[in-house]
């Protein structure tokens, strides 16, 4: 096997490996999964998007993205406030939706830690920039960005030299 496919492949058992804990992880925090976490993790980031501008970012349709902020209104989560015309909300994250946002963010976290746990402090300091140059190649727009980053802690990806993403805000 070549350089290049044993990479593909190595990545490609580390992308699945992380999506399954993580969604395991997240869903376990929620008491549920699909597409509600992005749903929690958008809203906290966007407060007062509308559903029309969740299902884009969810990739789902439209009527699935209301069947899912209703169990999030159901479990007092997410909040409708009037929006900009008679036809659309304004979704809110409750407190106890900002709370679950705050856990739905540290079970992620534990989960991704779990995964660098091998590599050593300057391993994972290399480990940055290549990341940061792959995640910069996701998406070419920000409609793209907004669901490569459905589920990111803003916070965190931030907090350095700015998101690997921000061209696309151009």
């Amino acid at each position: 096997m070549s350089i290049a496919g044993r990479l593909e492949n190595l990545l490609g058992a580390t992308v699945l490996a992380g999506a399954d804990r993580t969604t395991a992880a997240v869903a376990d925090a929620l008491g549920g999964g699909g597409a509600a976490p992005g749903v929690i993790v958008h809203l906290a980031a966007y407060p007062g998007e509308s559903a029309e501008a969740l299902h884009r970012v969810l990739g789902i349709s439209q009527p699935a993205t209301v069947q899912v902020v209703q169990r999030l209104v159901d479990r007092g989560l997410v909040e409708r406030r009037p929006g900009r015309d008679r036809r659309t909300h304004a979704l809110h994250l409750t407190p106890d939706g900002r709370r679950m946002h705050a856990a739905l963010l540290e079970r992620r976290g534990e989960v991704l830690a779990d995964l660098l746990a091998p590599l050593s402090r300057a391993e994972r300091e290399r480990l940055v920039p290549l990341l940061e140059k792959v995640v910069s190649g996701l998406a070419d727009d920000r409609p793209e960005a907004l669901t490569v980053c459905r589920q990111c802690d803003r916070d965190a990806c931030c907090s350095g030299p700015g998101c690997p993403l921000d061209h696309t805000l151009t």
